[in-house]
């Protein structure tokens, strides 16, 4: 018979690097499963001076196998969480359910799900995979808002049979993992940032705490625009390994937190998981009202055949109705090519944008610049000797007059066009003006949007 209390336990280590000066308030600990201690820990402290539930399952139990004790100790984590507003963090280790030939186990994931499905959107749920999450448990830590695995971990429905999958690779590479940390102690000091910087629950102002000055002045890459706008060393990208051509992060600006969303972590289109990985971001960001900075510089979306097979014009249905039914602030900034439906999806002043910026330089328009050419002006092609010459030279000439930012302002498209040496204390201005936002949406149960 196992142990109550051990302290060597590995869900217990793990707990006590999670909270602060390692120390937490356990319950349940005497609750039984078949012969032993159910094998979970349960319990509530400090993160970064946080309250936050958490819970830990212990391989040292049963291989951390899930039965009814275990589902009910985790559903009391979740109900009082939702009771006090304070995040839950879940650490998963377990090779699945036991195994009887009964349903209990399919009962005691049910009712993970739903609790887990209940609080979605109230508090923040952030999962840490540090070992095996198989099986139903799977879905529970997919269902949190963001995944944290280490490089060893596995997560997956069914034990995987193709080279490498189930890897925290691979599901890094398909959108389910936020971050992949080298060791135990990495993912844990990620999901105590993910902590700092998230607002405790669904009715709670975002975090407003000291900051440092930018690491970084504006440039032409994505990378120093973000750490122009961002406080120095604040900026934690999400889902780095998924979705080369989108960008999503926390960060703070000013001491406040926002989500940074961009368009061109590449130079390449936007796929269909590519805009997956950017509404999936918005709507999490509106479920806490953390204000969303988008930064849009792409000529659009991937309109091959193949991707239009893959369902692309779902994708971005589902990216544009993301952003038009988030009630949080919303600051675009066009920063290069905001082509088309791209424009109207992310920066769109109808719905989708409170304050819409444009760059000194960019460019926006319809259609792409070689496009707009051939559809406006092919009578100025006619007759040209040297046709690929004149084909730049009146794109150049579109982009600098009808396409340019100072045309999208006349038209109030955007709101003002502004240097980059400018927009970090353009956004700081935006975000205390939208601080006191509200919106109230058309009362429903929710969307009907294609996913």
């Amino acid at each position: 018979m196992q142990t109550i209390k051990n302290p060597e336990s590995p869900a217990r280590l793990r707990l006590a690097q999670l909270f602060d000066d390692g120390s937490f308030r356990e319950f349940g600990a005497y609750r039984k499963e078949q012969e032993n201690p159910a094998a979970v820990v349960t319990a509530f402290g400090y993160v970064n001076g946080n309250p936050v539930y958490a819970f830990a399952q212990d391989p040292s139990i049963c291989h951390g196998a899930v039965g009814s004790a275990q589902a009910e100790k985790i559903a009391k984590v979740l109900t009082l969480a939702a009771k006090t507003g304070a995040p839950v963090v879940g650490i998963y280790d377990s090779n699945g359910a036991f195994v009887d030939g009964s349903a209990a186990s399919l009962n005691a994931y049910s009712l993970i799900l739903k609790r887990t499905a209940q609080l979605s959107g109230v508090v923040p749920q952030i999962a840490l995979v540090a070992g095996v999450c198989a099986g139903s448990m799977a879905m529970a830590a997919a269902a949190s808002d963001f995944v944290v695995m280490t490089e060893d971990a596995e997560l997956f429905l069914t034990p995987a049979f193709d080279k490498g999958a189930g890897t925290a690779k691979a599901a890094a590479a398909n959108g389910t993992a936020a971050v992949v940390a080298a060791d135990e102690a990495e993912a844990i000091a990620k999901v105590r940032a993910l902590v700092n910087v998230l607002p405790v629950n669904n009715m709670a102002s975002v975090p407003c705490m000291e900051f440092d000055a930018p690491a970084a002045a504006a440039g032409s890459d994505l990378n120093s625009t973000v750490e122009s706008i961002a406080d120095g060393g604040s900026v934690v990208e999400l889902y780095a390994g998924f979705a080369g051509a989108a960008y999503t992060a926390l960060a703070t600006v000013a001491g406040t937190t926002v989500g940074i969303a961009a368009t061109n972590k590449t130079d390449d289109k936007l796929t269909e998981a590519d805009c997956a990985k950017l509404a999936r971001f918005v709507r999490v960001c509106d479920a806490f009202s953390i204000p969303v900075v988008t930064l849009v510089d792409t000529l659009g979306f991937d309109g091959s055949a193949a991707t239009e097979l893959a369902g692309d014009v779902k994708a971005l249905t589902r990216l544009a109705g993301s952003y038009a039914e988030a009630t949080t602030a919303k600051i675009s900034v066009v920063t290069g090519k905001a082509v088309g439906p791209v424009f109207v999806a992310l920066a769109g002043k109808g719905s989708n944008s409170d304050f819409t910026y444009a760059l000194d330089g960019a460019y926006i328009a319809p259609l792409a610049p070689e496009a707009a050419v051939e559809f406006l002006w092919h009578d100025k092609l006619k007759g040209c000797d040297d046709l690929n010459a004149k084909r730049k030279e009146l794109a150049k000439e579109y982009t600098e007059t009808l396409a340019s930012a100072e045309a999208a302002a006349q038209q109030g498209a955007v709101d003002d066009v502004i240097a980059a040496s400018e927009l970090r204390d353009v956004i700081v201005g935006a975000l205390s003006m939208l601080e006191g936002k509200r919106v109230t949406n058309l009362p429903k149960k929710h969307t009907n949007l294609p996913y």
